[in-house]
């Protein structure tokens, strides 16, 4: 990855924070996205190699071309991108405002699936170039109190999965990531029912991977040109392996976990 150009959105903390810092201690140039510009020079600081900060609004669609030919012109290329920006949910469907749908499928899907168009292009015309997306267990199982999340992240897998068949043999890489419960701040600024900020992160959370334990992995799957990484331990891969090995099974699962108190004790967490 020396001197590869990354472009990173979701830079400012996290698992977008933690692959920067990576990438930079292996020598890649990066552009750094996000919208709190504090936070991304903070994260450009920690880097100790050639960073452009570039902020931008994620659902700001019709600024996208304009963004991208910044981020393209910086230094002629991006050899790696990094759809990471997002928000969470913890609310049932059926107490949710349509709006909290709305926002998170604009930020969660359309957002990346937007930037993405403007950069794959490019980067095919350039002789290929590798794609990560991040998206998350809940894209791969339907978990209760997420269903505006798992929708969008859903569709990042389903997205990003096409776009690897058709470019592929034209030399573009795509790793879907779908981590499991990394200690980030997804969980407190994920939205509530009527679309307020939670405000306090889940005990699944707070003992989850570190976020730099997450970076490692997955710049090792993309060293060996893994395209799918389940970033997680314990019931979440499991969650994982039997939605695709045995779905009744995770179905009834589910079903009993919120018949047991699920969704009471996530409220009860926030209320503290």
């Amino acid at each position: 990855m020396l001197d590869q150009v990354w472009w990173i959105t979701g830079a400012s903390s996290g698992i977008g924070a933690a692959l920067a810092r990576a990438l930079a201690a292996r020598g890649a140039k990066l552009i750094l996205s996000g919208r709190n510009v504090a936070a991304l020079d903070a994260v450009a600081a920690d880097c100790a190699t050639d960073t452009l900060v570039l902020p931008f609004e994620a659902t700001d669609y019709n600024a996208l071309p304009a963004i991208a030919d910044q981020a393209w012109g910086w230094h002629g290329r991006i050899d790696g991108l990094v759809n990471n920006a997002g928000i969470s949910q913890r609310s049932l469907a059926i107490e949710t405002d349509f709006v909290v749908y709305q926002q998170i499928i604009a930020v969660d899907l359309i957002a990346p699936i937007a930037l993405t168009q403007q950069v794959l292009p490019r980067m095919v015309a350039a002789g290929g170039g590798q794609i990560v997306a991040i998206s998350s267990v809940a894209g791969i199982a339907g978990v209760p109190l997420r269903s505006a999340y798992c929708a969008a992240k859903h569709g990042i897998i389903g997205y990003h999965d096409a776009v690897r068949a058709e470019n592929e043999h034209l030399g573009l890489k795509v790793l879907v990531v779908a981590p499991g419960s990394v200690r980030t701040n997804v969980s407190r600024n994920a939205l509530n029912a009527d679309g307020s900020t939670r405000g306090e992160s889940d005990a699944a959370i707070d003992n989850g991977l570190s976020p730099d334990d997450a970076a490692a992995q997955m710049l090792a799957a993309i060293d060996a040109g893994t395209r799918e990484l389940v970033v997680a331990d314990g019931a979440e891969a499991v969650i994982a392996s039997l939605r695709r090995s045995d779905p009744d099974a995770l179905f009834d699962r589910m079903s009993a976990m919120v018949q047991a108190g699920y969704a009471a004790k996530m409220a009860a967490t926030a209320a503290d």
